[in-house]
């Protein structure tokens, strides 16, 4: 059964949300029949490669809001990451626009790195304060999930990368999306946020059943005997 997740590497309760959605799925009987894929989206597009604001400057110019509700706020964030096993640190955010970032992941899927992808773009703007947007950090993040430097470099290069990009974002938007992040379950069932873990593991669950009544697992009773396996041998 597949989950389709839409996140963005900058968005604080993506981070979360993947961390208790991976609970869930600790105590998920069948998660080895389930297919997870990551989609890109971008809270905001307009920022730009090199870093103008901080974190805290940033919201409070795009909310309106005084430096020190931001601060209160991501206080809060902070201590919600903490109960997650996540350490936060919006002191060191680099922050820059997340494309690049995306274009990494999009290649990364193609290796079935996806999710190391994700985990590790989360980890570096939360926690490392790695400049997302820099080249050198992206082939360096890219050397540490799997990726050489010609792949990553491919992922910036070759516009099939931002096309993908920007069909998982028309994608969102065409099936309702309005924050991140979202997760689909079998094109079915949604969650949205970052939902704590029972409600991803009964949406999994519930999912799950119904996706199983449509799809029975085959079982055949085989009697062997000398035959020809699919890689040449004969016995």
């Amino acid at each position: 059964m597949k989950i389709e997740i839409w996140s963005d590497v900058m968005c604080p309760f993506c981070y979360i949300g993947k961390r208790n959605f991976e609970k869930a799925l600790e105590q998920f009987t069948d998660k080895d029949k389930l297919q997870v894929v990551w989609k890109s989206y971008q809270l905001d597009p307009s920022i730009p490669e090199v870093q103008k604001n901080n974190y805290t400057d940033y919201l409070a110019r795009t909310k309106g809001m005084g430096k020190p509700q931001v601060e209160g706020m991501l206080a809060n964030v902070t201590n919600n990451a903490k109960s997650a096993g996540l350490d936060y640190d919006f002191d060191k955010a680099v922050m820059v626009n997340s494309l690049k970032a995306h274009r990494v992941i999009q290649f990364a899927k193609t290796r079935g790195l996806g999710d190391e992808a994700e985990e590790r773009f989360f980890k570096a703007f939360f926690t490392n304060g790695e400049n997302i947007a820099d080249n050198a950090t992206l082939i360096k993040i890219g050397n540490d999930i799997g990726l050489s430097e010609e792949n990553v470099n491919t992922a910036l290069s070759d516009d099939k990368y931002l096309e993908r990009v920007q069909q998982d974002i028309q994608e969102a938007r065409t099936i309702g999306v309005q924050g991140v992040p979202f997760f689909v379950f079998d094109r079915k069932y949604a969650v949205s946020g970052a939902q704590p873990k029972q409600a991803f593991l009964q949406t999994l669950e519930k999912s799950f059943a119904e996706w199983r009544e449509a799809n029975p697992e085959i079982k055949i009773e085989i009697t062997k005997g000398q035959s020809c396996s699919i890689d040449g041998v004969c016995d």
